[in-house]
């Protein structure tokens, strides 16, 4: 069951753009999600929006565009923004603003505050995000991001497969943030047996990628 919001009930306003607006009084994340679910599935749009007025922040989901957009117009007013390379995260992004608004996408992609930085190649943008990252702890917390997303451990326990299953042309900007970060970890890449997908990145287990990885899991 989802927690309920406190204070509650909570006001979201769900638009398209062509004024007809939905507002909504939901008392829990789930009921949103229900809520806005139904609202996505039966428009057709380039652009919906869900606007939380209270917090001052706003969720853009752009399918014309293959973009999702998080704005906050707070006491320091910002911008991210996210190429999609699937259909199906659109609703995912919008479950975790309901939970828990802005903040809840931080982990759910990579987030670039210039949104002429995703019309450079998937690889690109991969080693751009890669850069911003400077510390071994924000490596490894970004690398277990990457990883629980679509990882798994060898059946020897000696090694981490990341893009499980994935071919080459899915998670590029994934996976060049990747192969910067385990470079600048110098945690070592192996081949991947012959059966493998492709796609994916067979690296050495790691102790300090051991500890973050449970908390993922």
């Amino acid at each position: 069951m989802a927690r309920p919001y406190n204070p509650g009930p909570k006001q979201f306003v769900f638009t398209v753009g062509d004024g007809n607006d939905q507002q909504v009084s939901v008392g829990d994340p789930q009921e949103a999600y229900v809520e806005f679910s139904a609202f996505f599935r039966t428009r057709d749009s380039d652009t919906y929006t869900i606007e939380d007025e209270a917090a001052s922040q706003s969720l853009v989901l752009m399918p014309g565009q293959g973009v999702i957009a998080r704005i906050e117009v707070a006491d320091q007013p910002r911008s991210e923004y996210l190429q999609v390379d699937r259909a199906n995260r659109y609703l995912p992004s919008a479950m975790l603003f309901f939970e828990n608004g802005y903040s809840g996408l931080d982990y759910f992609g990579q987030w670039f505050s210039d949104l002429a930085d995703l019309d450079a190649s998937p690889e690109t943008r991969g080693a751009t995000r890669a850069a911003t990252i400077t510390t071994e702890s924000a490596a490894i917390e970004e690398i277990a991001r990457i990883w629980a997303d679509s990882g798994t451990v060898d059946p020897g326990n000696q090694y981490y497969v990341f893009f499980d299953s994935h071919d080459a042309g899915d998670d590029r900007a994934e996976r060049a943030e990747l192969l910067k970060l385990i470079e600048f970890l110098g945690i070592e890449r192996v081949d991947a047996p012959a059966e493998a997908a492709d796609g994916e990145v067979w690296v050495r287990t790691d102790t300090r990628l051991d500890v973050e990885f449970e908390r993922w899991s």
